[in-house]
């Protein structure tokens, strides 16, 4: 999907769905206001099917859920917006251009969903897409989502291979090691320093927030 189908989706460049329509044309569903947590994981089980993306999209959600409250932020939005990020993940056949749009496209398509919202889910793969992150929700989801894998990471070269068993020092350590789950953008996850939380901290509230939900993402 080329950038300038993305560009059209942003704020203050957010088109109409007829508009994406006309980009590439899809099944007309009526809009619905942002979904409620049961409506938005139906709506990721109907796109992602496969166990580690799902458990991602929790650990995501989870993660900014907990920054939402730093921010004055709208928890709701963030949260969901973190648990339906990659909905494209599974049908975009390893596209990197079309990561991220597709997803806006169903999300605007569907519901009524917040410009904030589909900016933030084009930001977080706009390195790609040369969407650069504008505002704290973009640099919030960026960070939030990349800082998932490190985690998984991290417990899986424990003995024990288990959430509880890890250290945010360690992750932050595991950070600097550019060969440690080398497909996990240390560029991406360093969006933290953006909206003024140290890497330490930051590392914290990752580990915490999935560990505090391991039964559910091992």
């Amino acid at each position: 999907m080329p950038p300038d189908i993305a560009t059209q989706c942003t704020r203050p460049y957010l088109r109409t769905a007829s508009s994406l329509q006309r980009a590439s044309p899809v099944q007309t569903i009526a809009s619905m206001p942002l979904p409620s947590r049961q409506d938005a994981l139906q709506v990721l089980h109907e796109h992602l099917k496969g166990e580690y993306l799902l458990r991602h999209s929790r650990a995501t959600e989870l993660i900014m859920l907990a920054l939402a409250p730093r921010f004055q932020a709208d928890p709701a939005l963030w949260g969901i917006t973190g648990l339906l990020h990659d909905l494209d993940f599974e049908r975009i056949d390893g596209d990197d251009h079309r990561h991220a749009v597709e997803t806006v496209r169903i999300l605007h398509e569907r519901f009524d969903y917040p410009a904030e919202g589909l900016d933030a889910i084009l930001a977080h793969n706009g390195d790609v897409l040369g969407i650069p992150c504008r505002t704290t929700f973009d640099h919030a989801l960026t960070a939030a989502e990349s800082v998932t894998g490190m985690v998984f990471a991290t417990a899986l070269i424990l003995p024990s291979r288990k959430l509880a068993d890890v250290k945010p020092k360690s992750v932050a350590k595991r950070l600097k090691e550019p060969r440690f789950a080398a497909k996990v953008s240390r560029e991406r996850v360093g969006h933290h320093a953006d909206i003024g939380i140290d890497v330490a901290t930051f590392c914290a509230i990752a580990v915490e927030c999935m560990q505090g939900a391991a039964a559910e993402l091992e």
